[in-house]
């Protein structure tokens, strides 16, 4: 999600040691943000499990990061217990009942894309408060009323802004001033804010406090529903009191595969898994490190082109289509794919679709890790997908709503704000989750065990791909969220590279070889990952040093 779409990651690990062995020997937390982190190792200090201290960490993001994720939106929980049990929890938000797949085409049938990000018609049902209240219900140990006191904190008392804040109102200045409430609350007394503004957000703690003491019912009935409900349709949205009384989150059977010795656990549709594991089994076949780096580049870049080619043409709800899962991640068909990729030559992706589309910058998002003594574990990535969502704060609430209705095909074969173009089981419809690029994932080569995960939009696949390829080579937390970064998302046809990811050099053999190049102003993603090696016994958290996180050991 780069510099134009937000989201929050969370990981939250405890992980199961192998028989006769012992557990992790201390708990860890690595977030985007240093109060964020301080949550987690509240919850944990307090006697909480990894699952408390998710919900702490998620709360605090909220508050702390409201660009990124919040109460007004979702994400992906990817649960793994000590008994080695592993879930996907789905707080993916829902289309509204009133949505209709036309919604964002004017009456020439050609998409208006204001309309998708932009207000609250931009904003689908949100399942972030859901999950904190199933999560601390099904799994956690010290409820809501302890586990959401840091984020009441920081709301009430406020907090001073950093740099990465005052970007963010900057870049979405037009669409926050157009609504009261977000005006009064994220500029500095009518001002665009400056870092060491303090963000006080005395809503937000009122609604914080309805979930802490009535669980999912403080935030999907009651007041803060009736606000919330007539807010957006006053504002020009859609939703109703049934749509947020119908929300639940589901849990759903991750994607477990293999790379060589690696065992992945990663998110199932409609996450980004499929896409980290097609790409992998494309380069299964492959000894990277055999090759030269440029060819080892080009050849991530073949899989990746076809892995985000397959995603835009059959992902989707799994609650809505039919995906033909087992076939995508099988060994064979990534060995049809393979057949059509050269070491001297790129495929370009015109053979696979007709059309190329201008593609809009990247944006960033955030992310946490933790990992407890007992064996629990959690990998979550958060969102309202653009910076600051859709603008829109329904008044009286503080809650910044999402513009993740953008992530659907507003009408198939249309590229969204983050250049993917989407297809027919990705099309809008009532009660309806959109496809996500966020991959939270486990690695485990039976010696080390790793929770990963970023921000980063439809970058989001790719850098976990780069992340879970370093570690399969033997590299540690720091070298995964530090590697430079490219991407390929099949559309539009093109290598995107972050200053310092190629050399002149590798980018004049890319060329020649027939790909696209496009170098980046600035470094994109906010990856925090949590390792335990077992075999030293150690525990290490490591932050993105392109963000403002902080990664800590408790005790």
């Amino acid at each position: 999600m780069g510099l134009r779409s937000v989201g929050a990651w969370i990981v939250l690990i405890c992980l199961a040691a192998p028989s006769g062995a012992s557990g992790p020997p201390l708990c860890a937390v690595a977030s985007a943000h240093p109060l964020a982190t301080r949550a987690g190792i509240e919850a944990l200090a307090q006697g909480g499990n990894a699952f408390d201290a998710a919900v702490a960490v998620s709360a605090a993001l909220a508050v702390v990061q409201p660009w990124g994720s919040g109460l007004g939106g979702g994400g992906f929980w990817l649960l793994r217990r000590s008994d080695g049990r592993e879930m996907m929890v789905d707080g993916r938000e829902r289309a509204p009942r009133a949505a209709t797949r036309d919604m964002y085409l004017d009456r020439f049938g050609n998409v208006v894309p204001s309309r998708s990000i932009d207000g609250p018609l931009a904003a689908a049902i949100p399942g972030a408060p859901a999950v904190l209240a199933h999560l601390s219900e099904h799994y956690g140990r010290l409820g809501l009323r302890v586990t959401l006191r840091p984020a009441i904190r920081y709301a009430e008392q406020g907090f001073l802004v950093g740099g990465a804040y005052a970007r963010a109102v900057r870049m979405r200045e037009a669409a926050l001033r157009r609504w009261p409430a977000g005006t009064a609350i994220f500029f500095d007394h009518g001002r665009l804010p400056a870092p060491g503004f303090r963000l006080v957000q005395p809503d937000l703690a009122v609604t914080l406090r309805s979930l802490a003491r009535h669980g999912r019912d403080g935030f999907y009935g009651g007041a803060v529903a009736d606000r919330l409900v007539r807010e957006v349709r006053h504002g020009g949205g859609r939703w109703s009191l049934r749509d947020l009384d119908e929300y639940r989150p589901v849990e759903r059977k991750p994607i477990v595969s293999r790379h060589r010795n690696l065992a992945v656990t990663t998110a199932a549709p409609p996450g980004g898994g499929a896409v980290l594991i097609e790409a992998l089994n494309v380069l299964s076949a492959y000894d990277l490190s055999r090759h030269e780096p440029v060819t080892r580049t080009h050849l991530v870049v073949e899989a990746m082109r076809r892995a985000y080619h397959d995603r835009d043409r059959f992902l989707g709800d799994p609650d809505f289509v039919a995906i033909p899962l087992n076939r995508l991640l099988s060994l064979d068909y990534a060995a049809g794919l393979r057949t059509t990729v050269r070491l001297d030559r790129a495929l370009p992706s015109v053979h696979f679709a007709a059309n190329a589309y201008p593609e809009p910058e990247g944006a960033n998002t955030t992310h946490f890790s933790v990992i407890d003594r007992e064996g629990n574990s959690v990998a979550a990535t958060l969102s309202i997908n653009y910076p600051f969502g859709s603008g829109f704060v329904a008044a009286g609430t503080g809650v910044v709503l999402n513009d993740e209705m953008d992530d659907f095909a507003a009408r198939p074969g249309t590229p969204n704000v983050y250049g993917l173009v989407g297809g027919e089981p990705n099309a809008i419809a009532p009660g309806k989750r959109m496809l996500s690029s966020m991959t939270p994932t486990f690695l485990d080569d039976g010696e080390r065990f790793a929770i990963v995960g970023t921000p980063g939009g439809s970058r989001i696949t790719s850098m976990v791909l780069l992340a879970t390829l370093d570690f399969a080579a033997g590299a540690g937390g720091h070298s995964m969220v530090s590697r430079r970064r490219y991407h390929h998302q099949y559309l539009p046809d093109r290598i995107e590279f972050e200053p310092g990811a190629l050399s002149t050099a590798e980018v004049a053999s890319l060329r020649a070889r027939g790909h696209e190049i496009k170098a980046l102003e600035r470094p994109y993603g906010d990856m925090h990952a949590v390792i335990w090696d077992r075999r030293s016994n150690r525990v290490t958290a490591a932050s993105d040093p392109r963000g403002e996180g902080s990664a800590a050991n408790w005790p």
